[in-house]
């Protein structure tokens, strides 16, 4: 409950944004190392690792969950976030386009604390988070599987493996780059086009590196 306070009473005047991945270092690592890069209050932007499993439709459901339920004890009230964020990868997932779906249908649904509809979306990356993170250092336009996608990463950032700190230090001076390239993937595709390579992470990372301006 003191958290709860303290962070409450640290919260800036921007959006309060929540975040659930799939993974729960990799991605989670990343969003933070950008939160903390960009100075943005953790009263504020809220990044959590999914709770009830891996599976896409389980990230969504937590998503929802953790917004409509909180959490105290992780200093999370009901209800206090403007936008909610699902982030996941197609893989091999059964539950992946279902998950898109039920996170459509969450979109402008949902009512905050402040009676506003909330924002509810889906970044999903085809065929994986770590398209993102090689689109940084080559434009992939055809399709490709998560084992070349991570045999390729390697080739530029080798000590990258999942789990591991520090990508979006290694990364950021390519940080341009790699949004032109997933702004160009997303004017041909989009996460139902599977095969198709594509990523929605550009939209989040811009959201995170843009919000307090």
């Amino acid at each position: 409950m003191r958290r709860k306070v303290a962070k409450e009473a640290q919260r800036a005047s921007y959006a309060r944004i929540l975040i659930v991945t799939e993974g729960s270092k990799t991605e989670p690592l990343y969003l933070e190392e950008i939160r903390v890069a960009h100075q943005l209050h953790s009263a504020n932007v809220e990044v959590q690792p999914g709770e009830l499993g891996t599976a896409p439709i389980q990230v969504v459901r937590y998503a929802q969950q953790l917004f409509e339920q909180g959490d105290l004890y992780k200093g999370i009230r009901p209800k206090s976030f403007e936008q909610v964020y699902a982030v996941f990868d197609r893989d091999d997932h059964d539950s992946y386009f279902n998950a898109l779906s039920l996170a459509q249908s969450l979109d402008g649904k949902l009512r905050n604390d402040d009676r506003q509809a909330v924002r509810f979306q889906a970044i999903a990356s085809v065929p994986s988070f770590e398209l993102w993170l090689l689109l940084h250092y080559e434009d992939i336009q055809a399709p490709i599987d998560r084992d070349e996608v991570m045999a390729r990463l390697k080739q530029h950032i080798p000590a990258y493996d999942k789990g591991a700190g520090g990508a979006f230090a290694t990364t950021r001076v390519r940080l341009e780059t790699a949004m032109q390239r997933a702004q160009a993937l997303a004017a041909k595709f989009n996460a139902y086009t599977d095969p198709e390579p594509f990523t929605a992470l550009h939209e989040l990372v811009e959201l995170l590196t843009t919000l307090r301006a």
